[in-house]
């Protein structure tokens, strides 16, 4: 089964008529889109989109062989002229299936908001997922016994769909996650790539024709992420975002609750707003044993705050305490975390703090705890796949 991808981005296309924003500008060329629309072997079109005869024609295919046309979502605006010999385009009702005479079977999917989701599969037996703009599929409760090899969705506005369909076996490994119904919401080439990279999914320009059940092309979620940054630079949302495409994420909070500190629990409060509803929460400093066990990704949020502790318990405050083996003691508490860093078997992003960039410390200690955690985040850096060091809101690969 082959499918074309007429058009990749929003309804409203990209750049939009008339936005002057940032993304808006700088989309051009293979980051230009037209509204979604898909052509399957030539015989099945999902939503039918102003110009979808000439971008077929540019892709180097025609609608003459169309036999069925199906809208997705509602289209704003002026109705879409039906090219002469189309089908006239129709929405299924969610649950209803159809068998095409090309052999291909389309069953339409309810959605959790406006629009029909559509599961095809070809004459060969492989399976496509068809998601409309915000939409994430509704009622999935019981793990399927495939996933399929195709899944085209609104993967940065609804990460969660993505991580819905991960949570029942409908997303796998092998699945090829293509980012569709892409707007302005995220500076387009080379940041639309790396945040869709880090989900596990892909984006292709606007004319690609692609075969179902290939997988050699999707990417491969780095093991083990560090996320750097100085104070509000956003590192903490940038770690967040690597992991909303997949459920069950543990969130691993360093710096406990501070009772008393009414700042500090607004804080948390914000973090805790901010997070998925299906991710679960330990309040720990005890890293070694959450790394070295199986299960779902996990987020460490920060540590610079894991540092604070272990220097606490070296007594790392006191020069005497320092010099007679406070110091011996955090190397050794830092070897013990980056080797469990090394075997972790479950994907772990980490955030800290980049502090050695600005003022020198007044202080000894404030010195010795710079220092110490430019040491920790070297070593933990050494240990991961990939390394981002965030600098207001963007990001910067520095490795991987």
């Amino acid at each position: 089964m082959e499918v074309t991808l007429l058009g990749t981005g929003a309804p409203a296309g990209l750049p939009r008529p008339d936005c002057p924003c940032a993304a808006c500008a700088t989309a051009l060329g293979p980051d230009a889109r037209a509204a979604t629309a898909l052509l399957v072997d030539g015989a099945l079109l999902l939503d039918l989109t102003p110009g979808a005869a000439f971008a077929a024609a540019r892709a180097g295919h025609s609608l003459g062989g169309v036999r069925q046309v199906l809208l997705s979502h509602p289209h704003d605006g002026p109705p879409v002229e039906v090219p002469a010999g189309l089908p006239q385009p129709v929405r299924v009702p969610d649950g209803r299936e159809l068998t095409l005479l090309t052999g291909h079977r389309v069953r339409a999917v309810a959605m959790d908001a406006g629009g029909t989701g559509y599961a095809v599969t070809g004459p060969d037996g492989r399976r496509l997922l068809y998601l409309p703009p915000g939409g994430a599929p509704a009622g999935l409760e019981t793990a399927t016994a495939e996933s399929y090899d195709m899944v085209l969705a609104d993967v940065v506005g609804r990460p969660d769909a993505l991580a819905r369909l991960r949570a029942v076996g409908s997303v796998g490994p092998t699945t090829d996650v293509l980012a569709v119904h892409l707007d302005h919401d995220v500076p387009p080439g080379g940041e639309l790539r790396r945040r869709l990279a880090a989900a596990g999914a892909r984006a292709v320009p606007d004319g690609t024709t692609l075969v179902v059940g290939a997988y050699e092309d999707v990417p491969d979620v780095p093991r083990r992420t560090l996320v750097l940054g100085g104070a509000r630079s956003g590192k903490s949302v940038e770690a967040e975002r690597r992991l909303e495409s997949f459920p069950e994420v543990l969130y691993v909070a360093t710096g406990g609750t501070r009772g008393g500190d009414t700042e500090w629990a607004v804080r948390v409060a914000a973090h805790r707003e901010r997070r998925p509803g299906s991710w679960r929460t330990s309040e720990t400093t005890d890293l070694v044993p959450v790394l070295a066990a199986d299960g779902p990704p996990v987020l460490i949020d920060c540590l610079s705050l894991w540092l604070t502790d272990v220097m606490d318990e070296v007594g790392a405050w006191d020069d005497a305490e320092w010099a007679g083996g406070g110091e011996k003691a955090l190397r050794e508490r830092v070897r013990e975390l980056t080797e469990a860093v090394r075997g972790a078997r479950r994907t772990v992003v980490a955030v800290s703090n980049e502090v050695g960039s600005g003022i020198v410390p007044a202080t000894v200690s404030g010195r010795r705890y710079r220092d110490e955690l430019g040491r920790l985040n070297a070593a933990f850096a050494s240990e991961c796949e990939q390394v981002l060091l965030i600098v207001a809101g963007q990001a910067t690969v520095l490795r991987g």
